[in-house]
C-alpha cells in the first residue's frame, strides 16, 4: 500500500517512523466508532420495536417474536405486521438517504446538496399527488402499490433529467444545484395546484402523504428496499478512493486518471434510484440526507472508506430515533416522521 496516496494520511510528516503508527490509530478509532453506530442502531432497533401505544408487555412482545404461531392473533398483528417492518423500514430508508446524500454532496461539492434540494423528492410528492387527487397512473399497477408507483416513477423521471442535463452540457456543478432547486420550486407548484383542486377527502390523503409517515410500511417493500440497497452498497464503497480524490479537487482527481465525469454521472443515477425507492415508500424526508453527512464528516474526515458507511448508519440512526419519537410524542395517533424527524435531527447542529 502507498502510503503517499492515502488521503488519510494527508496532513503527516512524511517519512517519519511514526506515520504508520499514526495512521493506525485513525483507523482504529475511525472502526471502532463504525462499531459503536452500528450498536446504538441496534438498540434504537429494539427500542423502537418495544415501544407502542398498544402497550404490550416484554413478556409477550419476545414470545410473539420467537413463536409467533403460539401468540394471540392480535399481538401477531401487531409485532409481525406493525412495529418490526416499521421499524425495520425506518432504518433501510435511513440507510438509503444518508449514502445517497454523502454521496451527492461529494460529486457537487456543496454541502447543501441532498435529494430533496434536486428535486427528488418534490417530484415523488407530484406523482403521488396525481395518483390520490385525479387517479392518474400506470394501468395494471395494484392499489397497494399505485400511489407508491407513481411517487417511484417521476422521482426517478426527476432523477433522469438531472443526469441527462449533466451528460450533454457541459453545465457546472453549481448550475445542476441550480437546475435541482428549480424542480423544487416547479414540482411544489404543481402540488399546490392539486391541492387547490382537491376535495376534503384527497386533500387530508395528500396532506397525509407529504408529511412522509411510516404507516404505510410493509413487508415487501422492506424487501425491495433492502435488495436495492444491497446491490448499491458494494457499488459506493468501491468507488470510495474515487470519491475522496474528487474531494481533494477536480484536477487532482483527473491526475490519478480517474474520470470525473463518467464518476459524477453513475453516482447521481445510483443514489438517485435509491433516493426515489425510499420517497415513494414513506414520502419525502428532507432532512437525513443533508445532516447525516455533515456528522460522518465532522467525526471521520473525508476518507469515503469511513465516510459513506458512516453517513448510512448515521442516518439510520436519526430516522430510527424519529420514528420513536413519532409514536410517544403525542399517545393515540402514529405521529408524522415530517414533524417529528427534525426535533431529533437538529440537536445534530
Amino acid at each position: 500500500m502507498r502510503l503517499t496516496s492515502d488521503p488519510v494520511l494527508d496532513g503527516l510528516p512524511a517519512g517519519t517512523s511514526g506515520v504508520m503508527d499514526d495512521y493506525r490509530r485513525i483507523v482504529r478509532r475511525r472502526l471502532l466508532l463504525i462499531l459503536l453506530l452500528a450498536l446504538l442502531i441496534v438498540a434504537s432497533l429494539l427500542l423502537d420495536f418495544m415501544l407502542g401505544p398498544s402497550g404490550l408487555p416484554l413478556q409477550s412482545l419476545w414470545q410473539t417474536l420467537t413463536d409467533p404461531a403460539s401468540a394471540d392473533p392480535g399481538t401477531r398483528a401487531i409485532v409481525w405486521d406493525i412495529r418490526l417492518p416499521y421499524a425495520v423500514m425506518a432504518i433501510i430508508v435511513g440507510l438509503a438517504l444518508g449514502l445517497a446524500g454523502a454521496e451527492m454532496q461529494t460529486i457537487l461539492n456543496n454541502p447543501l446538496a441532498s435529494p430533496f434540494t434536486l428535486g427528488v423528492s418534490s417530484a415523488a410528492a407530484f406523482g403521488a399527488a396525481l395518483a390520490i387527487v385525479l387517479g392518474i397512473g400506470l394501468p395494471g399497477i395494484p392499489g397497494q402499490w399505485f400511489i407508491s408507483a407513481n411517487a417511484f416513477i417521476f422521482a426517478l423521471l426527476a432523477a433522469l433529467l438531472l443526469d441527462g442535463i449533466t451528460r450533454w452540457t457541459q453545465v457546472a456543478t453549481s448550475g445542476v444545484i441550480l437546475f435541482g432547486i428549480a424542480l423544487v420550486f416547479t414540482f411544489n407548484a404543481l402540488v399546490s395546484m392539486l391541492q387547490f383542486i382537491a376535495n376534503e377527502d384527497t386533500l387530508q390523503g395528500l396532506v397525509f402523504w407529504t408529511m412522509g409517515s411510516i404507516d404505510r410500511a410493509s413487508w415487501s417493500k422492506v424487501a425491495i428496499l433492502l435488495v436495492a440497497l444491497a446491490l448499491v452498497m458494494p457499488l459506493s464503497l468501491r468507488s470510495a478512493w474515487k470519491l475522496t480524490a474528487l474531494r481533494l479537487g477536480e484536477d487532482r482527481a483527473i491526475s490519478f486518471g480517474i474520470n470525473v465525469r463518467r464518476l459524477r454521472l453513475t453516482t447521481l443515477l445510483r443514489i438517485s434510484i435509491m433516493s426515489a425507492l425510499s420517497v415513494a415508500f414513506v414520502g419525502p424526508i428532507g432532512f437525513i440526507g443533508l445532516v447525516a453527512p455533515h456528522i460522518a464528516r465532522m467525526l471521520f474526515g473525508e476518507d469515503h472508506r469511513f465516510y459513506l458507511p458512516a453517513s448510512a448508519l448515521i442516518g439510520a440512526l436519526v430516522l430510527s430515533l424519529a420514528s420513536i419519537a413519532s409514536k410517544n410524542l403525542i399517545p393515540g395517533p402514529l405521529f408524522r416522521w415530517g414533524s417529528s424527524l427534525p426535533l431529533v435531527g437538529s440537536r445534530s447542529f
